[in-house]
């Protein structure tokens, strides 16, 4: 398969290029999102990008999406891009890696929730034994399962810039009281029904990063992605030790191998050997097919 690294729909008009999405206004109410195959590693686009990526991260979003339906209101519409935009072969190439959403807006924070200790959360405990500012007991190994989950935000990076961690005195500043109440809420609670479905399947979901968007009327809404490799930490059950960064499901092999190279984690980011490629993508496929098996109903 070709990678698809950057989107054209003919008749629809592009708002804006993400890390990996194109966004494409379709009317006054709906969006199409379009998930190329870019690869984005500490925040910065990589020159490589995974041939399919998006097709399995759209896949693995609307399986998701559904399950979550009778949990929360998202953003999902069933319509297809060839229904909004024409039945040409280009759109039905597209379709597979594209979902048309209801248009809302986006609040300008990243809804994170951390159940293990790894990444920067880890980093962070080790400096000042807090993560985003909630001190934690001392005591913690390098991957070691949270008593609870925390709900620990971060400010949106534009394209080449890097998130920032926020405590929840700068979310509420942010967006307010009551939906920064009610993004932590909802967080911690699809976090953990989708930590337990696929732990059931053999697999951790270690952290995740959940996106809302707020409706004319003001009410939340969850946008974006939903516990994809691209978003969440993967771990294999089977292999999670703690006191060791595990073996993973996700971008962790991406960065694991950017980690030896002396790269600054700016642009321009270095190119990606095959293996890598290969490895992450057929990562991807098994975490994938775990979740979203027959065995694996959402029911």
């Amino acid at each position: 398969m070709e990678a698809v690294t950057q989107s054209d729909i003919v008749g629809l008009t592009l708002i804006a290029r993400g890390k990996v999405r194109d966004i494409y206004r379709v009317d006054n109410k709906r969006l199409a999102i379009v998930a190329t195959d870019r690869l984005s590693a500490y925040d910065v686009v990589l020159p490589d990008a995974l041939p399919g990526k998006g097709v399995l991260l759209t896949e693995l979003s609307r399986f998701w999406f559904e399950w979550i339906d009778d949990r929360c209101r998202h953003h999902l519409t069933p319509l297809s891009l060839t229904d909004v935009a024409g039945d040409t072969p280009a759109n039905r190439a597209l379709d597979p890696r594209t979902m048309i959403v209801e248009k809302l807006t986006p609040l300008p924070i990243e809804a994170v929730v951390r159940g293990y200790l790894i990444g920067s959360g880890w980093r962070d405990y080790l400096d000042t034994g807090a993560v985003c500012g909630i001190t934690l007991p001392t005591g913690f190994a390098q991957a070691a399962q949270l008593d609870t989950p925390l709900f620990t935000p971060a400010t949106k990076a534009a394209v080449g810039d890097h998130d920032e961690n926020i405590d929840f005195a700068r979310c509420v500043e942010l967006v307010g009281q009551r939906i920064a109440e009610q993004v932590r809420d909802l967080s911690l609670s699809i976090y953990q029904a989708g930590a337990a479905y696929a732990r059931a399947r053999g697999i951790i979901i270690a952290d995740t990063k959940f996106e809302f968007g707020l409706d004319d009327a003001g009410e939340l809404v969850l946008i974006d992605e939903v516990l994809t490799p691209d978003s969440s930490r993967f771990w294999p059950a089977d292999q999670y030790a703690p006191g060791q960064s595990p073996p993973s499901y996700d971008k962790q092999f991406v960065r694991d191998y950017l980690e030896t190279l002396d790269w600054d984690k700016q642009p321009p980011g270095p190119t990606l050997p095959k293996s890598v490629i290969d490895g992450t993508l057929s990562r991807y496929r098994e975490a994938i097919t775990r979740l979203t098996a027959e065995t694996a109903s959402p029911q």
